[in-house]
């Protein structure tokens, strides 16, 4: 099985959050999927299948099939985009239809993603208190400006913004018990943030749920986190940059743009490179 290997959401032509992207005549089995991306490595691996005027898409993290990834979708646009041309390819996943638009770019390829709807909710005072104690950390440390809220855009987060930049360079925790705690609640990650001002967010993402310790570019909790910011009225920026994977040393970038539409996609956009190995 060819596995290409692109970092999606690069900056200047370095880092990115590293993706598989699969193309098969037939979708592969439930098992094949789990062990080609648990040999891969990656955070996620996308599988492709042609299918009617789109694509149908799955997505696997080592440990577990991921309902939606966002890096992996640049990703497998920019491939798409190499293949088969410029322009917006159709995508089926396990529980909506989506789109990513590929366009030529100084590096190579950009991709721009129209997330499934979004959603929030209130995280439960008892639960969100088990999180931040795992993490070192209590509610004092957290920005009271942008409360506590499970987050959906295709896969569930729990968004906690933090007061301090320091506070989130500190990020550690015990990857098993956090695992436990996100598989209670369905979360694919743990993103922790802090604003520095309305157009420009820093971010780390644990992603213990999926066998990985920390995620260096999260396109659906970018989508997550835009649609948390309406919900919850935000006065900032309908379009803003996150930049992740800076304390990994895998700098990366995302473009987010937003509506006022209360649960419309979102769009994110990077930048994608070919990973040399």
């Amino acid at each position: 099985m060819n596995v290409l290997k692109l970092a999606a959401f690069s900056r200047n032509g370095q880092g990115g959050n590293p993706a598989g992207v699969v193309f098969s005549d037939e979708m592969p089995s439930e098992e094949e999927m789990l062990k080609v991306a648990e040999e891969v490595g990656y955070s996620e691996t996308a599988f492709l299948v042609k299918q009617e005027d789109g694509w149908r898409v799955r997505y696997f993290a080592p440990a577990m099939e991921v309902s939606f990834c966002g890096h992996a979708t640049i990703a497998l646009g920019a491939a798409l985009g190499e293949r088969f041309g410029e322009g917006e390819y159709k995508l089926v996943l396990n529980d909506s239809r989506i789109s990513v638009r590929a366009e030529r770019s100084g590096n190579g390829f950009t991709a721009t993603l129209r997330s499934p709807e979004t959603h929030s909710e209130d995280a439960p005072r008892e639960y969100v208190d088990k999180v931040l104690a795992s993490f070192n950390l209590t509610t004092d440390d957290l920005n009271a400006d942008f409360p506590v809220r499970f987050a959906n855009a295709g896969a569930k987060h729990l968004i906690l913004v933090l007061k301090e930049r320091k506070m989130l360079a500190d990020m550690k925790y015990p990857f098993d018990k956090v695992r436990n705690l996100m598989n209670q609640q369905g979360l694919v990650t743990i993103s922790l943030l802090w604003n520095e001002s309305d157009d420009l967010f820093h971010s780390r993402n644990a992603f213990a749920s999926g066998g990985v310790y920390e995620d260096p570019a999260t396109g659906a909790a970018a989508a997550a986190l835009a649609g948390y910011l309406r919900d919850i009225g935000w006065q900032g920026k309908h379009e803003f940059t996150i930049l992740q994977g800076e304390n990994m040393g895998v700098p990366s970038r995302l473009l987010v743009k937003y509506g006022p539409k209360i649960g419309e996609s979102v769009s994110v956009s990077g930048e994608t490179r070919y990973i040399s190995e």
